[in-house]
C-alpha cells in the first residue's frame, strides 16, 4: 500500500526543530571546509556571476560599439540634467529551477537558507564586477576584449563544473562518506523515492505554493519598477543621462548582494541555535525583503530634484528586496523538496508577468512625465508588494506538505 505522509507538521517543526528530532538526533553535522555541498555553492555562485556577467557586458560593451552612430542621449527633463545612469537589467530562464532541483538533493534543512543565498547571489555579483570591469576593459583595451575576457571566464567555469559537480551526494565521487551520511540522513524524510509520479492536481491545489506564487508575482512586480521604470523615472523627470558610470549604476546590486547573504546565514542562524520555527523565518524575511522595497519605492517619489536622494532610496530599496531571497524565494524547498525544481518553474512563469504588465501600465499612467503621475506609479507598485507580503504570512508554510513525500509500506 502507498501511504502519502509529511516529513513534518508545523507545531513538530516548533516543538523539535529538523535534524533535532527523534529520528535524527544520532546525525552528525559534516563540517562546512572543504566540503562538496559548500562546492556546489561556490561553483554555482561561480555559474550564476558568469550568466549575469555575460548579460551586462554585452549592454556595457554595445555603448562603445554604437557610439560613433549615435548621439548624446540627453532628453527635456521636469530637473537639470545629471550624469548619473541607473542600468536596466536581465533575467535568465532554465537556470534558477535547475539549480532548485539540485538543491533538493544537496541541501541539508538547517542549511539551506546559507547554501542557496550563496548560490543564487552570483547573479548580483556577476553584476557589481561586470559593470566597471567591462567600462575599464573598453576605456583600456577594446570592446572586443570585453567577450574574449569574460568568455574565458565562462570557460572556466564549465571545466570546473563538469569535474568538481554530481546530481546527488550518492553519485558524486569526492565526497566524503560522513558528509554523505549527514545530507542523505538529513533529508530522509523530506525526498520522495521516486519522482515518476508527480502529484499535479495536488501541486495548483496547495495554498503553500500560491502563497510563494503571490509573493513571487508580487515582488518581481516592484523589481522590475525599480530596474526598469525607476531609471525612466530619472531620465525624463530627474534629468539624469544615461551614460557609463559603472561603479554607481553597481550599487543597488551589491547592497542585495550583501542583505542576502548576511540574511542567510542570519536565517540559519536563527532556526538552528535559537530554534525558531522555519514557517516564522521565511514569512519574517519575506515581509522586510518586500514592504522595504516598497516604502523606500514611494519615498523615490517624493525626492523632488535631490538625485543623491534618488540613488540613495533605490539603492536601499534593491538592498532589503535581498533579504527576501532567504524568504518565499527558497520555500519550495520547504514544502516540497522533491519537487523544488517544478515548484519553481510555476511560480517563476507567474514571477515574469510583470515584466511585461508593470511597463505598460505605467506608461499608460505617465503620459506628460509628472512627478505626480510617477506618484502613482510608485504607490501601485507598493500596494502589490504589501499584499504580496501579507498572502504569504497568511498562507506560507514552513514544513514538506504531505503530497510532496511518498511513503511506502508493504504489505
Amino acid at each position: 500500500m502507498m501511504e502519502l505522509s509529511a516529513s513534518d507538521s508545523e507545531s513538530e517543526d516548533h516543538a523539535q526543530p529538523l535534524l533535532r528530532r527523534k529520528d535524527t538526533e544520532d546525525i552528525q553535522k559534516a563540517p562546512a571546509c572543504g566540503s562538496s555541498r559548500y562546492g556546489l555553492a561556490f561553483l554555482s555562485c561561480y555559474g550564476f556571476f558568469v550568466a549575469y556577467a555575460l548579460r551586462v557586458n554585452l549592454s556595457v560593451a554595445m555603448v562603445d560599439m554604437l557610439k560613433n552612430s549615435s548621439t548624446a542621449n540627453t532628453s527635456s527633463s521636469i530637473c537639470p540634467p545629471h550624469n548619473i545612469p541607473v542600468p536596466k537589467h536581465n533575467h535568465t530562464g532554465v537556470t534558477y529551477p535547475a539549480m532548485h532541483a539540485m538543491w533538493a538533493s544537496w541541501a541539508p534543512p538547517l542549511e539551506r537558507s546559507r547554501l542557496l543565498t550563496i548560490s543564487y547571489t552570483g547573479a548580483q555579483l556577476g553584476t557589481v564586477v561586470a559593470l566597471p570591469l567591462s567600462g575599464q576593459i573598453c576605456f583600456y583595451l577594446d570592446w572586443t576584449y570585453v567577450f574574449y575576457i569574460f568568455g574565458a571566464v565562462g570557460l572556466l567555469w564549465f571545466f570546473l563544473w563538469i569535474c568538481f559537480v554530481s546530481n546527488s551526494p550518492s553519485s558524486h565521487k569526492r565526497i566524503t562518506e560522513a558528509e554523505k551520511t549527514y545530507i542523505m540522513s538529513s533529508l530522509k524524510n523530506e525526498l520522495s523515492p521516486t519522482t515518476d509520479y508527480i502529484p499535479w492536481t495536488s501541486i495548483f491545489k496547495s495554498m503553500p505554493l500560491w502563497a510563494i506564487v503571490v509573493a513571487h508575482f508580487s515582488y518581481n512586480w516592484t523589481f522590475y519598477t525599480l530596474l526598469t521604470l525607476l531609471p525612466t523615472y530619472m531620465n525624463d523627470v530627474l534629468g539624469f543621462s544615461i551614460q557609463q558610470n559603472g561603479m554607481l549604476s553597481a550599487l543597488p546590486y551589491l547592497g542585495c548582494w550583501l542583505l542576502a547573504l548576511l540574511g542567510g546565514q542570519l536565517a540559519d542562524l536563527l532556526r538552528e541555535r535559537f530554534l525558531f520555527r522555519t514557517v516564522i523565518v521565511r514569512k519574517a524575511f519575506t515581509v522586510i525583503g518586500m514592504a522595504g522595497p516598497a516604502v523606500f519605492l514611494v519615498a523615490a517619489g517624493y525626492t523632488g530634484c535631490n538625485y543623491i536622494l534618488a540613488v540613495a532610496f533605490l539603492t536601499i530599496s534593491s538592498s532589503l528586496g535581498g533579504i527576501s531571497a532567504s524568504g518565499f524565494n527558497i520555500n519550495h524547498l520547504d514544502i516540497a523538496p522533491s519537487y523544488a525544481g517544478i515548484l519553481l518553474g510555476i511560480t517563476n512563469s507567474f514571477a515574469t508577468i510583470p515584466g511585461m504588465v508593470g511597463p505598460v501600465i505605467a506608461r499608460s499612467l505617465t503620459k506628460s512625465n509628472t512627478i505626480p503621475e510617477w506618484q502613482i506609479v510608485f504607490y501601485i507598485s507598493a500596494a502589490i508588494n504589501i499584499f504580496g507580503a501579507v498572502f504569504f504570512t497568511i498562507f506560507g508554510k514552513g514544513a514538506v506538505q504531505p503530497w510532496a513525500v511518498q511513503t511506502i509500506h508493504i504489505q
